[in-house]
């Protein structure tokens, strides 16, 4: 419920009412999930008055209370997943990324990691009936990777019962044979991936907090936000904090960011997905010595965490590592120029 009337909350005026909406606080559920020191830095109030304006907006967003089980499996019906369109990935996710999920893909350079963020952003688009969730994509880009040009290929590369479904979903005449038709569904698709360098840390954290304000604009429109993609999560982190002596304020620092994208997937409705690099553990005498950076912290917040791993040739290997309510497991896939493929 965007554009709410802020000034219903109690010790909230005018002037406090325009802080909070600069902020990006423009509606009771946004205030209802916000900390009361958070809230106290943005309007400039004190932190007992935080603590009531959060509260009253619990009480008019109606969250943050106790519900039953029934209640939670009803709500959980809203939830979105998201195809990878390979089966046998899918069947391994239980029938793909979720929304209001935050989803970790780690693995050694060349692993496919972008290439995961890529077609995800090119499948997120695609109508429900295709595995889809007709929506748009916000990717942050922290490496460098994001690459129109790989767009184009995947959507091309996409099945063709996927195109003409795509294309009579928007309305764009003609066949997946007609280059001039794919040439404009290509454009169409790039239109609504909202692409953002982040340059260091700070600046990565300020863009997920940009990303929930670009969320918000779009909730009501026709191409509501359903993904986003921070590409990758932990690379401006680990080059910038650096040692023992930093650990404890880049931890703190990345739990703040996650929780920030966190809220934007909670608030929309909207799968998040986020690349890790890896490390190699030297104590490891058994077994794969890879593990992914961001300690506990990551671990925790992660819903689901998937493992890729290379493999013969185009082969990778896509290893579901954690998971609420699935059990471990492994899938086959392949990286072509189309995209990702079945084995």
């Amino acid at each position: 419920m965007a554009d709410a009337d802020l000034e219903k909350l109690p010790g909230v005026g005018p002037a406090t009412a325009d802080k909070l909406r600069d902020a990006g606080f423009d509606s009771f559920q946004g205030i209802a999930v916000a900390a009361p020191s958070e809230l106290s830095n943005t309007a400039d109030v004190g932190e007992s008055s935080a603590a009531d304006i959060v509260q009253a907006a619990r009480e008019e967003a109606d969250i943050g209370g106790f519900e039953t089980g029934s209640q939670v499996l009803e709500r959980r019906n809203e939830i979105g997943k998201l195809s990878w369109q390979i089966d046998e990935v899918d069947e391994l996710l239980g029938g793909g990324i979720e929304t209001q999920s935050i989803s970790e893909v780690y693995g050694e350079f060349g692993a496919g990691k972008s290439q995961v963020t890529h077609q995800l952003s090119v499948n997120v688009q695609l109508p429900k009936e295709v595995g889809g969730l007709r929506g748009s994509v916000i990717f942050i880009d922290s490496e460098d990777t994001f690459r129109p040009e790989r767009i184009d290929d995947m959507v091309r590369g996409l099945p063709e019962e996927a195109i003409e479904a795509t294309l009579e979903d928007r309305g764009i005449e003609g066949s997946p044979d007609d280059e001039e038709t794919m040439d404009e569904l290509v454009d169409d698709f790039l239109d609504k991936t909202h692409v953002a360098k982040g340059f260091n840390s700070n600046h990565q954290m300020l863009l997920a907090e940009k990303a929930q304000e670009l969320a918000g604009e779009h909730e009501d429109g026709e191409w509501p936000v359903r993904l986003l993609c921070v590409d990758s999560l932990t690379a401006h982190f680990r080059a910038e904090y650096v040692g023992r002596g930093e650990l404890a304020e880049r931890q703190q620092k990345l739990n703040k960011h996650l929780h920030d994208l966190d809220k934007v997937g909670n608030l929309f409705n909207c799968a998040v997905v986020v690349t890790n690099q890896v490390a190699s553990n030297p104590d490891s005498f058994f077994g794969d010595p890879t593990q992914p950076i961001g300690g506990n912290i990551l671990g925790h917040k992660s819903t689901f965490r998937m493992y890729l791993r290379k493999s013969k040739g185009d082969k990778r290997i896509v290893r579901l590592v954690d998971a609420p309510n699935l059990a471990d497991g492994e899938a086959v896939m392949r990286v072509q120029d189309g995209g990702l493929r079945p084995e």
